[in-house]
């Protein structure tokens, strides 16, 4: 992947695409391949090597492996960034609260207040504290998981304008998606996944559902016949 370039992984549900993303951020274990930025070698082994070496991950469960939803903006967007927004061994609420306030203007996120607590926001507005979270470790990969599952069609574009602003500043974005218009709409470079392995891939200009739909079930479709007849010998 190169920076500022948005790389979506798509395919159908089991294809194997979360499990990719989780390897390279180090939350699953990697038995092959290597992981290199900007030409260093990166061999994560947990999220705190990943974040380290500037890899970010938006998971697709916002509410169970995303967000505190008991704890309010501030706390969730300085959870990554603890250096930043402390003075010595001290946690600085009044710099956390500038940061949080920052990506509030930024992300247009609809709140009364950076101390108001997450689980009372929209679902889009979640989404975008999420987001806010691994920015603010100003990340050179980030990988995203289902960018707008649960949330509403404005919040949508809200989030494909803040994607698309991410790469323009530099950021390498991989993203994995279930819906084939936002990965049409996404993708500068589109990867079809099957199986578990990588079965061809498209540029993202003019490229169609049909396109990416006939690599994602053609190598599913070959399997299976392997298996019948194996099953049937």
């Amino acid at each position: 992947m190169r920076a500022g370039e948005v790389v979506c992984l798509a395919g159908l549900i089991g294809s194997g695409r979360s499990e990719f993303c989780e390897a390279i951020f180090g939350a699953r274990r990697r038995t092959a391949g290597d992981i290199r930025i900007g030409g260093a070698p990166v061999d994560p082994q947990g999220p705190w090597d990943a974040k380290h070496a500037g890899i970010g991950m938006v998971p697709e469960d916002r509410k169970t492996s995303g967000l505190f939803l008991g704890m309010d903006l501030v706390n969730n967007i300085a959870a990554t960034v603890l250096s930043k927004v402390s003075s010595g061994a001290n946690f600085s609420n009044s710099k956390a609260e500038r940061l949080a306030g920052g990506f509030v203007k930024e992300l247009r996120i609809a709140t009364p207040s950076v101390r108001k607590i997450v689980g009372e926001l929209s679902g889009g507005n979640q989404q975008k504290v999420l987001l806010a979270k691994w920015l603010a470790m100003e990340p050179r990969l980030l990988i995203v998981d289902e960018p707008t599952r649960g949330v509403d069609v404005g919040a949508r574009s809200e989030i494909y304008r803040l994607l698309r602003g991410l790469a323009e500043k530099g950021v390498a974005l991989l993203v994995v998606s279930s819906e084939l218009p936002e990965v049409l709409a996404l993708a500068d470079r589109i990867v079809v996944m099957a199986e578990g392995r990588t079965v061809g891939e498209l540029p993202g200009e003019g490229a169609t559902e049909e396109q990416v739909l006939r690599l994602a079930t053609r190598f599913t479709s070959s399997v299976a016949n392997v298996r019948e007849q194996a099953v049937g010998a």
